[in-house]
């Protein structure tokens, strides 16, 4: 997937709406981006996409939601700790972490430190409820056609996902229910027709997961 910014107008508006974040920081904080939407919309391909773009000096640190969930029931808990671990003490003290969740031994695993002001994009479910937006620059919401998202997933994790799909989105719904993520978004993009994709994506610690 390699997009030429000058020949997609999607993308133009995509890295006009970062740079107008990360200059709304004045330098002075890091540009947080976060990236949501439904399994198989395409969350991590767009994030890989908009790193290699990045319309700025310092290279965006980038977080993963799948290597958060403690599980399969998960989204709800790691969601919390994106704001608590990483987010609001990344923005008040300029330095914050997030754990990893080793899903091959099922426990949690190491810490990873963030500090300093360069951006930090973070993609996956979980990543706009209300207490993660509070302090993000520029939060993206994905909606993508529901067959074709459920043909990605599964294509892209095979029988990994397919055996959780249900428990998987019964968590997704009430998540969607109790924070409205795609009303908190400053951004919403309709990517069924993007190329796009959903990458395979392997977790440190071996498993694919939503």
């Amino acid at each position: 997937m390699s997009w030429d910014p000058d020949e997609r107008p999607e993308l133009c508006e995509l890295l006009g709406a970062v740079a107008d974040a990360m200059e709304a920081t004045g330098g002075e904080a890091a540009p947080v981006v976060l990236i949501d939407g439904p399994s198989g919309a395409g969350k991590s391909s767009l994030a890989d996409l908009l790193v290699r773009h990045w319309p700025g000096a310092d290279a965006p640190r980038l977080v993963r939601m799948d290597d958060l969930y403690p599980g399969w029931d998960g989204l709800l808990a790691a969601s919390s700790a994106l704001a608590g671990d990483l987010l609001e003490p990344l923005a008040l003290a300029g330095h914050g972490r997030w754990r990893r969740w080793d899903w091959a031994g099922g426990r949690p695993a190491e810490w990873h430190d963030v500090a300093g002001t360069a951006p930090v994009v973070v993609e996956g479910c979980g990543t706009l409820a209300a207490a993660n937006v509070r302090w993000a620059h520029l939060a993206i919401w994905l909606d993508a056609d529901d067959a074709l998202r459920k043909a990605r997933a599964l294509d892209r994790d095979g029988a990994t996902f397919a055996s959780h799909w249900d428990q998987w989105q019964s968590e997704f719904e009430e998540y969607l229910a109790r924070e409205d993520p795609r009303g908190r978004a400053d951004l919403v993009l309709d990517v069924t027709d993007w190329p796009i994709g959903s990458a395979p994506r392997h977790p440190s610690g071996s498993t694919v997961v939503p």
